[in-house]
């Protein structure tokens, strides 16, 4: 075990930067700690076409600090009746894959997908263009338990889609079960996965301990330690299909402690730092650079990044909030100290 970690430059493939105000707070944090970042889409409305995916980055690069290189690497939304002809274009201005998200799964998901069977002449496009598939992987009916929720999604939607579309690169975003961590690592070649540090360092007691805590309140929510245990393993095992992805939400203070909490977990502001606490703890450090610098890259097909960063074992104080427009945010862990910094 050392106390420095010295790593290639990482990529970020998983994060919300929202837009206007929230976009110029929250993106300078990103930028700090990843040469790449893979944006969600999820916006109001959502980003559905080429030329909405182009001016969207020019918004995200005209936050980025003087001096700074970071790529902002653009998806679309995946909708019931997002044209196939679309993906051509989207791929001719840089548009790197679609985002699927289940209607009514998550923030900003009411346009989501009703029935992925409407999809899948876009998924075909998609299947011979090489863009991959990105998955929010949870069923949405009622009556299917909050905490099963990812375990039935594979076995209602994520087998059958794999089957129908063998060749379909799909990414299962911010897994958070054993099954899911199961499933990803007997997979092929063409199925990864992102890991979230929040899901890698707490299980659901976190949500809870002292009375609700709302800032570990995301979607898909924190599991029992079992999962948690399952997905520490899948991240430092070294296999190539399990990537780094924050799935970093800023919400505003007021309304994540609020009555109606929103989802997400606020992280890009110390991502390397937790995510080297949790290698560290798995006695796994050799591991992080895989994970956090290479796979994710190697799975889109994407050079792997020059230039290095530097962690070291070294106390890390996180404010309480940062401003946010006009709000304030949280990052999560406000207020605490952290074992690691970034140097």
């Amino acid at each position: 075990m050392t106390d420095t970690l010295t790593l290639t430059r990482p990529d970020d493939w998983h994060v919300h930067l929202r837009d206007g105000d929230a976009l110029q707070a929250v993106v300078p944090h990103t930028a700090a700690q990843f040469a790449r970042a893979i944006v969600m889409p999820n916006l109001r409305p959502p980003v559905t076409t080429a030329v909405q995916a182009v001016a969207y980055r020019e918004r995200i690069l005209a936050a980025v600090p003087q001096g700074v290189s970071f790529t902002p690497l653009m998806t679309l939304y995946l909708t019931d009746n997002l044209p196939a002809d679309e993906i051509l274009r989207a791929k001719d201005v840089g548009v790197v894959a679609l985002k699927l998200y289940p209607a009514g799964a998550t923030t900003n998901s009411d346009a989501g997908v009703t029935d992925v069977r409407k999809t899948y002449a876009t998924l075909e496009a998609m299947q011979r263009a090489g863009m991959p598939l990105l998955v929010h992987g949870e069923v949405t009916a009622p009556e299917i338990d909050l905490f099963d929720r990812e375990a039935v999604f594979i076995d209602t939607q994520l087998i059958p889609l794999r089957k129908d579309f063998p060749e379909l690169k799909i990414v299962f975003e911010h897994i958070t079960t054993r099954e899911a961590a199961q499933y990803v690592a007997e997979a092929d070649r063409f199925t990864g996965a992102t890991i979230t540090a929040h899901h890698l360092l707490y299980n659901r007691n976190a949500i809870f301990t002292g009375g609700i805590r709302p800032h570990y309140y995301c979607l898909p929510v924190l599991k029992r330690e079992v999962h948690r245990l399952a997905l520490v393993q899948a991240a430092t095992s070294g296999s190539d299909r399990f990537f780094l992805g924050t799935d970093s939400a800023p919400h505003p203070t007021h309304l994540k402690e609020h009555a109606s909490s929103c989802a997400g977990c606020y992280t890009a502001l110390s991502a390397m730092e937790l995510y080297a606490q949790a290698f560290d703890a798995a006695g796994a450090q050799d591991k992080l650079e895989g994970f956090a610098s290479f796979f994710g890259a190697d799975f889109y097909g994407l050079p792997r990044n020059t230039g290095t960063v530097n962690l070291r074992r070294e106390n890390l104080t996180l404010p309480e909030s940062v401003a946010f427009g006009d709000a304030t945010l949280k990052p999560l862990c406000a207020g605490e100290t952290l074992p690691w910094r970034m140097v």
